[in-house]
């Protein structure tokens, strides 16, 4: 029985010193990871792409309350209830139409860029070793900020 005891110590003791000059090894070696930040509003802001988007959206939503404007004049002009109520639904459902395909244009557009802003970040981290990027605003310390490296290959 004392020898039960006695190897159930002996292996224990065994244990917690090969535990310990473990944990003693991890703690001196330096992190394998290197981390960067990317201030992706910055990239966003200064994307030439996203400033002609912005444009063509603008001239776009223009041109939508041009027909609103004209279908509105249009309908004031008729006395007749039966066809100002035909207007309404001719012109609600056309602006329905040029509403959807100018979001769905806008938004295959976003997501393209948005694309090509994340194969940038991509390649610039590969090309600089980093195993990690995280958005700067969410970061409080630590990493290196890649934000200008990646604007260079965006603009």
């Amino acid at each position: 029985m004392k020898k039960k005891i006695l190897a159930t110590f002996i292996v224990i003791g065994a244990f917690v010193c090969g535990y310990s000059i473990n944990s003693i090894a991890v703690s001196n070696t330096a992190p394998e990871y290197k981390i960067a930040v990317v201030d992706i509003q910055q990239i966003v802001a200064n994307s030439k792409e996203i400033t002609a988007l912005k444009l063509e959206q603008q001239k776009q939503m223009q041109n939508m309350q041009t027909t609103i404007e004209k279908a509105r004049a249009e309908i004031s002009k008729e006395k007749d209830p039966a066809k100002i109520a035909q207007l309404e639904d001719k012109y609600r459902n056309e602006i329905n139409k040029e509403k959807l395909a100018l979001d769905k244009s806008y938004n295959e557009k976003l997501k393209a860029i948005d694309s090509k802003i994340k194969t940038a970040v991509v390649e610039k981290a590969r090309s600089m070793n980093y195993n990690m990027v995280l958005p700067k605003n969410t970061v409080l310390f630590g990493g290196d900020d890649i934000t200008d490296q990646v604007a260079t290959i965006i603009k």
